[in-house]
């Protein structure tokens, strides 16, 4: 045992002696450099540092703590690794983990130490150097293309300049590098182009362009970086040549097509002011729309004076004194008259012309309140010294030349004279009354009114109110028994004359000359009388700029609009528009002008703009065509016509209108063809054909409430019956239904016949002429039909009266009468035969003939009380053709047989038609021609008196 005890004891010596030494060899930390400088190309892993990595331990040799076992890299996540090549020299190579792109990251900066292998191999004890601190630059790798910064380059250019930069095009390189990612050089690729390039991209043109011979260039431009690497893809460069610059209004078309029923239309859509670079303080531009040869002075509603007035709730009672020529107003019918004016009534005068107002339709009461009204065209007159024209004149019509009131003008005054009849106040009074107005000479269409409220007159020119600036007074005109004479056109001269004439012609046109006594007409009315219903519009006022001011004239024909800014005038004037609210406006040319005027700074006018002419295509409107459809048939016993109510003319009539319409004016789920429209009528005649009404025992009539509620009126006389006023065919319809026919001695009367026609637009549109046959039954006439009525016109549909527009099915037109029509006029057959049989029973014998006779215009009808009633025969009176009592009496016991027979036919005729048999067999008895050839006579004894 003291041997291995020994050896034991040698061991420990030794290991505890070998630990001490160790401890004592790795006393020393690696060694390494206090910074690094490295680089790395992109896609590359091994780093070229600068100086080498490479550390050392002052322990070495001495194996472990003088040898170096690893390389720490701290900070930043570097994608960096170091590796240890040799333990012994403690080199070592730093390497990328993965790929290094220049274009994340061009530099990276970490620290780095160096670890020994410690005392032994289990690395225990090892030591670590101080930190370095390694900063690595990336390497860039001309890896990508130059890409231009725009897909395509766009410039204009005025002809004839030579320009040092048209434009300039950029393009960039993703590279990191300056060398590679900047770029060198530009190029035009097209060839034999008047364009150069620099390097810095810059385009300019190396000749004078010209708009004539080229007005349009593209060229393709590419470019390099400072590795001479060429873009993938040229860039396109558009170079439009403009004329040499001439401000004015630009994108507009010179004609604007306007179709009716579309509302507002915008004239200049697209339009704006080319000022050429000017230093602009203001622009003021005036649209003008010239409508002077539409109409009078415009589109303006072309009904008549009445039924204009009626339309804009006038006063009532006012006189026409410039009516369209006819049979009752045929005053009218030597003068000039203006046509195709679409329907309006002008009347021109060219200083030989007047005409003189019947007595019986002049005004013969007026007061100290009346107006007078007129549409007037008038120019300067000629000569010199021009002479007064009258429009209007009353005066004496013989031994006197005395004016009791006249409207003339006067060296372009407007002249009113009112010498009023002499009073207890013996003193001047205002007599004369001026207006000096440009309107009066200037050769346009005017609305003038002039209401008097005496001692003061009003004018209304358009609407606008003007106070005279001149009032002479003159002494009152005595009393005398002279006539006056009433004249338009000229001033009546029939005293202190060798001849009466006419003086002081008028020169100009004339339309709708009124004269209301007793009342003065209000703004409101004058307004609606003459407005116009064209005009220039803006859509969205809301949305024009703060800067934007703008009016219009009254009748909207003049638009000034003004600001600052080119881009807010270039938007207003964009919503400029033109619209007619007339549902058939009048077709044609209307005149557009634009004038502009542009104010610099500091200065009146910088710029001329040329004036804009234009011009607004209404197109002509769809024509509706008025049909008139109902029963032009009809028979009437002439009970009826004795009634006070009379019989109903047109109980069944239907007005209707439509408008052909083509493929392109219908949208989807519409089908081309004839489309039924609503629109208004001013007026509906009934005329009488043939003879015109006796008044002495047959009228035309039309209650007045059937009137009321509407916008009609109505006149009548011997030739018919007229309703007018503007209002809805259904109104037409009503009140046409409730014309009336009355005949309270139609003895001799067989058949009237009546016409009736309609007009929308003072006879712009008339309908069809419908043609009415009333046929008279007398008692003594065998009827087929007594009341047509139940019978429709193969022409005659129901009609649709909301406001809409709707195709019309010809499947709705019948004209095949109902079985009812059949049964009735069997029914009403079978009771004329027992009516004319039951006559028999009570015919007038021979004797009552002479007092018949003698009471001539009498109808042969009488009410007899028959119950009381008894038929005698004279047995002494001859009989030729012979026949028994007895044979009487069994026709009489047939007779009564029938009449048992008939009783359900009599039910079955119902209410209507027994009413018009009973009326039949009370009104209308007649001679019976039987097989009784002789006479029969009364018993006087049975007769109540």
């Amino acid at each position: 045992m003291r041997p291995f005890a020994v050896a034991l004891l040698l061991l420990l010596a030794v290991f505890g002696q070998c630990g001490t030494l160790a401890g004592k060899v790795n006393k020393h930390k690696p060694w390494i450099e206090t910074s690094y400088h490295g680089v790395i190309t992109e896609n590359m892993d091994t780093v070229l540092l600068d100086p080498p990595l490479v550390a050392l331990d002052k322990d070495a040799p001495v194996p472990y703590a003088g040898e170096i076992c690893a390389f720490k890299i701290h900070g930043q996540e570097a994608p960096f690794e170091a590796e240890v090549l040799n333990r012994t020299s403690g080199e070592g190579v730093l390497r990328a983990r993965g790929p290094i792109d220049c274009e994340q990251q061009k530099e990276y900066t970490f620290i780095i130490q160096a670890y020994d292998c410690g005392s032994g191999p289990t690395g225990a004890g090892w030591k670590k150097s101080h930190k370095a601190v390694v900063h690595i630059q990336v390497d860039d790798v001309n890896e990508f293309s130059p890409v231009f910064r725009e897909p395509v380059y766009r410039a204009t250019v005025t002809e004839g300049k030579i320009y040092d930069s048209i434009l300039q095009v950029e393009a960039w390189d993703q590279d990191c590098s300056p060398q590679y990612s900047q770029i060198c050089n530009y190029e035009i690729v097209t060839q034999d182009t008047p364009f150069a390039i620099d390097r810095n991209g810059n385009i300019r043109n190396t000749e004078r362009l010209s708009f004539d011979k080229q007005q349009h260039y593209k060229i393709l431009v590419t470019a390099y970086d400072c590795g001479q690497k060429r873009a993938s893809e040229s860039v396109p460069v558009h170079i439009d040549v403009k004329p040499v610059c001439k401000p004015g209004w630009q994108g507009w078309n010179n004609r604007v097509d306007y179709e009716p029923g579309t509302g507002s239309k915008q004239l200049f859509p697209k339009m704006h002011l080319e000022t050429c670079d000017g230093p602009l303080s203001s622009v003021r531009a005036m649209v003008e729309l010239q409508t002077s040869h539409i109409g009078k002075g415009c589109d303006r509603e072309t009904y008549s004076e009445k039924s204009l007035q009626k339309l804009c709730g006038a006063a009532s009672g006012s006189t026409d004194l410039l009516p369209a020529p006819s049979a009752s107003t045929n005053w009218t019918a030597s003068l000039l008259t203006d046509s195709g004016r679409d329907s309006d009534l002008i009347f021109r005068f060219d200083g030989r012309q007047a005409a003189n107002i019947p007595e019986r339709v002049v005004p013969q009461n007026l007061t100290d309140q009346f107006t007078i009204a007129t549409w007037m065209k008038h120019g300067p007159s000629p000569g010199l010294r021009a002479e007064k024209e009258t429009l209007l004149c009353n005066s004496d019509k013989t031994e006197m030349n005395r004016h009791h009131y006249s409207l003339y003008v006067h060296n372009c005054r407007l002249v009113f004279l009112l010498r009023r009849d002499f009073t207890q106040m013996d003193t001047f009074r205002p007599a004369e009354f001026h207006w000096k107005l440009e309107q009066i000479c200037d050769k346009e269409w005017h609305y003038y009114v002039i209401n008097v409220e005496f001692p003061a007159v009003t004018l209304f020119v358009d609407g606008v109110t003007y106070e005279p600036y001149l009032v002479t007074d003159d002494w009152p005109i005595h009393p005398s028994q002279i006539d006056v004479q009433l004249t338009v056109g000229a001033c009546w001269q029939g005293g202190e004359v060798t001849t009466p004439r006419f003086t002081q012609y008028f020169r100009g046109s004339l339309s709708g000359l009124t004269i209301r006594p007793g009342k003065i007409e209000t703004q409101k009315v004058i307004s609606c009388l003459q407005a116009c219903k064209e005009g220039l519009d803006i859509n969205s006022l809301e949305s024009l700029g703060k800067g934007i001011k703008f009016h219009f004239n009254p009748a909207q024909s003049v638009l000034v609009m003004e600001g600052d800014d080119l881009d807010s005038i270039n938007t207003a004037m964009a919503k400029v528009s033109y619209i007619n609210s007339r549902q058939f406006p009048t077709p044609g040319l209307r005149k557009l002008r634009v004038t502009t005027t542009v104010q610099c700074f500091g200065e009146d006018t910088c710029i001329s703009i040329p004036d804009i002419k234009a011009v607004v295509m209404v197109l002509p409107p769809s024509e509706p065509r008025i049909t008139i459809a109902g029963v032009e048939r009809a028979t009437w016993p002439a009970s009826e016509l004795r009634t006070p109510a009379g019989i109903t003319l047109f109980k069944d009539i239907r007005i209707i209108s439509t408008i052909t319409k083509s493929d392109n004016a219908f949208s989807s789920g519409h089908r081309p063809g004839i489309l039924e429209v609503m629109h208004n009528l001013d007026y509906c005649d009934v005329l009488v054909i043939g003879e015109e009404l006796n008044p002495e025992h047959e009228s035309l009539e039309i209650h007045h409430s059937s009137l009321l509620g509407k916008h009609l009126d109505a006149t009548n006389s011997t030739s018919g019956i007229s309703i007018y006023g503007v209002d809805s065919m259904a109104h037409y319809e009503q009140a046409i239904r409730q014309v009336r026919y009355r005949n309270w001695r139609p003895a001799g009367l067989s058949e009237r016949r009546f016409r009736l026609s309609c007009s929308e637009l003072n006879g712009r549109y008339t309908s069809n002429e419908f043609n009415l046959e009333i046929g008279v039954l007398h008692s003594s006439e065998p009827v087929e039909h007594v009341n047509h009525m139940a019978a429709e016109s193969q022409y005659m549909r129901p009609v649709h009266h909301p406001l809409m527009v709707h195709t019309i099915n010809s499947d709705h037109i019948s004209g095949t009468p109902p079985a009812a029509t059949v049964v009735i006029v069997m029914c009403i057959a079978a009771l004329v035969v027992i009516v004319v049989l039951g006559i028999y029973r009570i015919h007038t014998t021979h004797q009552e003939a002479p007092k018949e006779d003698e009471e001539g215009g009498k109808e042969p009808e009488m009410d007899w009380d028959d119950s009381t009633l008894t038929i005698t025969v004279n047995p002494m009176e001859n009989i030729s053709g012979s026949q028994s009592a007895g044979e009487i009496r069994e026709e009489e016991e047939e007779l009564e047989e029938e009449e048992e027979d008939d009783e359900d036919e009599e039910e079955l005729a119902g209410d209507q038609t027994s009413g018009e048999s009973e009326d039949s067999e009370e009104d209308e008895q007649t001679e019976v021609k039987g097989k009784v050839k002789g006479k029969l006579e009364w018993d006087p004894s049975t007769l109540p008196y």
